[in-house]
């Protein structure tokens, strides 16, 4: 007969269960992101970037923040979309020290393409599931981003 699922060590009561089922969603989602990003030779963090940029000017030192990659990181994939004519970098008008950075035109059509790719590729990944599995995933997910999300 199986048993319940046994509570892991750190004492919140999740079972692992509940934990393997986040882990997979992780699992399945990286994987659109990269067969998306793949077709455009691109990394899943430039992937990332290019999603950060669409709407946007962020300083380098803000693009580090939200990747969660040093400096020196984020300096390297920043000259590597802009040898692909990606992005551009300009200075602030009120901060001499900072360095802000833009999409190029032809990266705006980029990312509106990543942008249907990747819907597509979710709604695939979503297509067995019910509206109120996919209601409750809003839910939750909003629930999970409040917690380590931007101001946590």
């Amino acid at each position: 007969m199986p048993s319940e699922p046994s509570e892991t060590r750190s004492g919140v009561g999740e079972t692992p269960l509940v934990v393997d089922a986040l882990v997979q969603l992780s699992f399945a989602v990286q994987l659109v992101l990269t067969r998306v990003a793949s077709v455009h030779d691109l990394s899943v963090t430039q992937l990332r970037l290019l999603g950060i940029l669409r709407d946007r000017t962020p300083s380098m030192a803000a693009i580090a923040d939200v990747l969660e990659l040093d400096r020196s990181s984020v300096s390297g994939l920043i000259d590597r979309a802009e040898r692909r004519g990606l992005v551009v970098r300009r200075g602030s008008p009120t901060d001499a020290r900072v360095t802000l950075v833009e999409l190029t035109a032809a990266a705006h059509t980029l990312a509106a393409e990543l942008v249907e790719e990747v819907s597509l590729g979710l709604d695939a990944l979503l297509r067995p599931s019910s509206e109120a599995d996919r209601a409750a995933l809003v839910r939750l997910a909003a629930t999970l981003f409040a917690a380590v999300g931007p101001g946590a």
